[in-house]
């Protein structure tokens, strides 16, 4: 394994991630998770997405997130989209912005796909609220 390729990832991966709450999805806890049947998983992740894709120029993170949301808004992975509605809320997104984001896929998706993705933002906005209580 490339040292320093993975700590660049990981150091960008935790641009995004929340440590705090305990109950709020992160890659980290997929990759432990995974760890006894795919344990290269957690490894690709981190070099490739992040210390590959993430870290390139030419986006910020709060614009990646944006991206990455929409894109699996479209997908209609759910899962997927509660991480990363916690990555992009950590990254500095408002809800708003999420919120705007998701509902501007409307004529590209279709009403299912945004209304699952909406119910899937409420669910993570309430538990960040919760959080900071």
């Amino acid at each position: 394994m490339n040292e320093s390729r993975y700590q660049h990832g990981l150091d960008k991966l935790m641009e995004y991630t929340l440590t705090e709450n305990r109950d709020i999805s992160t890659h980290l806890k997929i990759s432990e998770a995974l760890e006894d049947i795919a344990p290269d998983v957690g490894k690709y992740i981190i070099e490739f997405a992040y210390g590959d894709i993430y870290s390139r120029s030419g986006l910020t993170n709060k614009q990646r997130a944006i991206v990455t949301i929409s894109s699996l808004v479209t997908q209609g992975t759910e899962p997927q989209l509660e991480l990363h509605i916690n990555t992009g809320l950590t990254a500095g997104l408002t809800e708003e912005e999420i919120v705007e984001s998701i509902t501007h896929l409307i004529p590209y998706t279709g009403f299912p796909r945004v209304l699952n993705a909406l119910t899937v933002a409420k669910k993570v906005f309430e538990m960040r609220r919760e959080e900071k209580h």
